[in-house]
Order: structure tokens, then C-alpha cells, then sequence
């Protein structure tokens, strides 16, 4: 089987000649931005370098898929929010909300040809030309819970949850057709499955802030984006995950704050798994042995695709990464 064949299949519980590996958020590295020849923050705005990067997912770690959306701000530099683009060894981050949480949100009518957006569906273009049928070429967008973070602020928009719930609510729903309307120039660039990063942990979105703000939407997004849809959200998910195997989504990206032996449970048998290794223990400071225990408890735990909980630590030794991907090639007919 490819790459891409045994990617796709196990974001569906499919038979796979073994588990999956690779990530739907960022492998990218300072070392392994060198290896390539290039570099952050030019390539969160240039095709090729952010191509070519994404690309090293597979050519330089041997991952079966590719991801070329790095950063968290994409979407939110599209409608106007000021992004600090970062450095060779940081991330972007958005300088400063746009509204406040009753004004109403203008999504620009050329929303994906301004630069961020544009480099990003070019990338997916280039990627699909460089690749074709060979590795599985994963999408990323942000849900409106994480949009609303950017373009209102984390306090504001978080206060106002509970203060006005109706404004917060209202919104969502214009933001969320950002995401859609970017998620399905995604697809037509190419991109085989979407990343949907909504960042509703529990230390930020009770479960009953989850069911009130998140859950419909997410069911929603299930329905518009016709393709298969990893939902990522970063720490411990464990209350939260029984609710989101019901809004049909395909696959939930998981942090190492869920042991996997939770997850799965929790997760069901419907619900496919990715992540869930500690960036931290394993990518960052992880001896041969000790990736080799993490992969060996994620096949045990019938985690569908191996590899990193989370955008990976710009400081860490991409070598790790790939000493990870092989570990996982050892195992195969392990699907059930």
C-alpha cells in the first residue's frame, strides 16, 4: 500500500497494511529547516519554501502525509488581524483583536487571495504536483471557537461566553464560514483530508460550553466539508471526547495529557485516533528506546496514526521524528 492509501484508510478504521504515521499540525523544525533550505517566517508567506518544507514531512521523516500550514494565524491575517510573523525559531502570533464582541465581523470578499491565504493554496498546489497520488496531502483550518480567540481576544471573547452568550454565539456563525469557505479552496488545491483545529480544551471550554458553543458546529462542519476531518484540540480532552465521537467527525488529534488507553475507550470504534506522543518526553528529548516504547503503546492501544500530539517544538531534533516513522514501519497487519 502507499503512503497516502494507508493514511487515508486508517483516518477511516479501514484495514491497513500497518498503523499510519505522520502529523496535522506542524513537524516543522530549525534543523530540518536547514536540511531543506528553507526557512520561518519567509516560508509562512512564500508557496515554494512553505512547499517545500511541508514536503520534508515525507522526503526527510517519512511520514504518509504532508501539512503546509505552520502557524495559527493564517485565517485571522486574511480578515485583517495584525500577525507578528515570527522568527527562524518562532511561531506567528496575532498582535491584536480587530473587534470587539458586538461589532460585527466583515469577512473580506477576497479573503483567499490575500497573501496568507493565497501562499497556502498555492503550497497545497505545488505539493499535489510534487507528490500526486503517492502521500496523503492534509489541509488546516481553524474553527470559529479558536477565530474568535484572534480576531476579538482570548479575554474578551472567552468573558463573553458568559456575559453574552447570544453575541459570542452570532459570531461564531459568521466566522465559521471562514473556515468553510477556506477549507473548500483547500480541497480543490488538492488537499486529500482537512485539519480542523478548534482549540477548546477544557482549562478554556467546559463541557457544557462545548455542547453550547462547539458541538453543532462541528457536526456541521461534517456535513459542508466533503472530505475527511481531523478535529485537533490541544490538552486534556478526556470529558470531552464521548461527545466528539458523536459529531461524526472522522478522527480526533490527541494530546499526551489522554493516555491512549483513554482515548481509545473513550473514542469508541468509529472514531479513528492520530497523536497523542508527547512533544515534550518524546520528540524533543527522546532516546531511541523510549520512541521506540511510545510507538510500541500506541499500536497496543489501536491509535490509528502515530506521531506527534501537537505542532512540534521548533528546537527539536527532526531525527527523532523519523526514528518514530520507522519504528512504526516494524509493524504491520496489526489493523483490524
Amino acid at each position: 500500500m502507499e503512503p497516502r492509501e494507508i493514511f487515508l484508510g486508517a483516518l477511516k478504521r479501514e484495514a491497513t497494511a500497518r498503523p499510519a504515521k505522520g502529523s496535522a499540525t506542524s513537524v516543522v523544525t530549525v534543523d530540518l529547516m536547514d536540511k531543506v533550505g528553507a526557512h520561518f517566517p519567509e516560508a509562512h508567506l512564500d508557496e515554494e519554501k512553505m512547499a517545500r518544507l511541508a514536503s520534508a514531512g515525507h522526503t526527510q521523516i517519512g511520514f504518509d502525509n504532508v501539512m503546509p500550514l505552520f502557524g495559527v494565524c493564517t485565517e485571522s491575517a486574511a480578515l485583517g488581524v495584525e500577525v507578528d510573523w515570527g522568527q527562524v525559531d518562532v511561531m506567528p502570533t496575532c498582535r491584536r483583536p480587530l473587534y470587539g464582541i458586538e461589532d460585527e465581523v466583515v469577512i473580506p470578499e477576497n479573503l483567499l487571495t490575500r497573501p496568507s491565504c493565497r501562499a497556502a493554496l498555492r503550497a497545497l498546489e505545488l505539493l499535489k504536483k510534487w507528490h500526486g497520488e503517492e502521500v496523503a496531502l492534509v489541509g488546516k483550518v481553524f474553527g470559529p471557537w479558536t477565530l474568535g480567540y484572534h480576531v476579538f481576544g482570548v479575554e474578551e471573547f472567552l468573558v463573553n461566553t458568559l456575559l453574552k452568550p447570544d453575541a459570542v454565539k452570532h459570531a461564531m456563525a459568521t466566522l465559521k464560514e471562514v473556515t468553510v469557505r477556506f477549507g473548500l479552496a483547500q480541497l480543490e488545491a488538492g488537499a486529500d483530508a482537512l485539519c480542523l483545529a478548534d482549540h477548546a480544551t477544557r482549562d478554556v471550554c467546559s463541557p457544557g460550553a462545548y455542547d453550547a458553543f462547539l458541538f453543532e458546529i462541528h457536526q456541521e462542519m461534517v456535513e459542508r466539508l466533503p472530505c475527511p476531518l481531523i478535529l485537533h484540540i490541544c490538552g486534556d480532552t478526556s470529558d470531552r471526547i464521548p461527545r466528539i465521537r458523536e459529531t461524526g467527525l472522522d478522527c480526533f488529534h490527541f494530546d499526551s495529557k489522554v493516555p491512549a488507553a483513554v482515548a481509545r475507550e473513550r473514542a469508541g470504534e468509529a472514531l479513528a485516533l492520530m497523536g497523542g506522543t508527547s512533544n515534550l518526553e518524546v520528540i524533543r528529548k527522546g532516546t531511541p528506546e523510549r520512541i521506540r516504547q511510545d510507538v510500541r503503546d500506541k499500536v497496543e492501544h489501536a491509535v490509528d496514526i502515530i506521531g506527534p500530539e501537537c505542532a512540534v517544538p521548533l528546537d527539536s531534533p527532526f531525527q527523532n521524528m523519523k526514528t518514530l516513522a520507522d519504528e512504526v514501519e516494524a509493524y504491520s497487519d496489526v489493523r483490524p
